[in-house]
């Protein structure tokens, strides 16, 4: 089987297929479709390669990104989304589930 993710980042490959979500909009709504348990495990097992996985990322331009590297940038901002849920608003989170889906995103920085 072929890696879907850059060397060293075997261990996000589970979670590849949920949280790889290209635009801003869709990773929102990834979040607001996840359970806790979800978003709990991806944080957990995304949280610590952060660093390492821009430092990956900011090796080379986003133009030459490979299959994999765009992977791994869409699961690093899906974290970002992510880590609001789990550190920032924790058991509050379904409450602001049911608020997003009246807010919609129509453009973010640089199409991401």
């Amino acid at each position: 089987m072929s890696a879907l993710l850059p060397e060293g980042f075997a261990s996000l490959e589970p979670f590849a297929a949920k949280w790889a979500v290209s635009g801003t909009a869709a990773r929102a709504a990834r979040r607001g479709d996840s359970t806790a348990e979800e978003r709990e495990a991806f944080y957990e097992a995304a949280k610590d390669l952060l660093a390492p996985a821009l430092a990956h990322l900011d090796a080379r331009p986003l133009a030459e990104f490979s299959a994999r590297e765009t992977r791994l940038m869409n699961m690093m901002l899906s974290l970002g989304h992510v880590a609001l849920a789990v550190e920032g608003l924790g058991d509050d989170e379904p409450r602001h589930a049911s608020m997003r889906q009246h807010m919609h995103i129509t453009r973010s920085p640089a199409g991401v």
